[in-house]
């Protein structure tokens, strides 16, 4: 079984819920027949393995060359950090940014925290997209850090509520790992 299919597999036993009716309610507010809890997934010792892959093997077949990966915390966290320990592990770093959700109020008042400097390339990463809401404003986060976005890596696209759409319509290219159709 490849790594996208074990994945897939781990998710339906371990972050993926499912009604007949619309009962679970999604941080943008709107209500879903279905749900993925997928920090049961991204903080798993399978679950980070599996995902620092399949987002390098993304970024390595789109011909990317990211100093950084990383998205708006929490859900992008464990990803960023899978990937760059996977990067490292293949002779290929790339580091991991975390971005607060506001800038600290103390210190640097940094909103994106990490080795980085202004003007590097980065690639934008988020666990799950619905409307877009938690990727615009990491997006916009990191551009107000005077970071260069190459490109946004989904791990799941739930295809509803225009999430990608409205990435998209900001001039970013997304791609997804996994889509709610990986689970019909």
């Amino acid at each position: 079984m490849d790594n996208k299919a074990r994945l897939i597999k781990y998710i339906r036993e371990h972050s993926f819920r499912k009604s007949d009716k619309p009962v679970f309610r999604l941080s943008s507010g709107n209500v879903s027949n279905f749900y993925f809890d997928m920090k049961k997934t991204t903080y798993s010792p399978e679950g980070l393995y599996l995902t620092g892959n399949l987002v390098f093997d993304m970024i390595k077949k789109l011909g990317l060359r990211p100093k950084a990966v990383g998205g708006l915390t929490m859900g992008a966290d464990p990803i960023a950090a899978a990937t760059a320990f996977c990067s490292y592990l293949r002779g290929e770093p790339v580091s991991a940014i975390v971005i607060r959700k506001e800038p600290k109020d103390h210190g640097t008042g940094s909103q994106v925290e990490g080795d980085m400097q202004e003007g590097a390339d980065v690639v934008i990463i988020d666990d799950v997209v619905t409307t877009g809401g938690s990727t615009i404003k990491a997006i916009e986060a990191a551009k107000k850090a005077g970071l260069n976005i190459l490109a946004v890596i989904i791990l799941l696209d739930r295809c509803e509520f225009e999430g990608r759409q409205n990435i998209e319509k900001l001039g970013y290219t997304v791609y997804s790992i996994l889509t709610i159709k990986d689970f019909d």
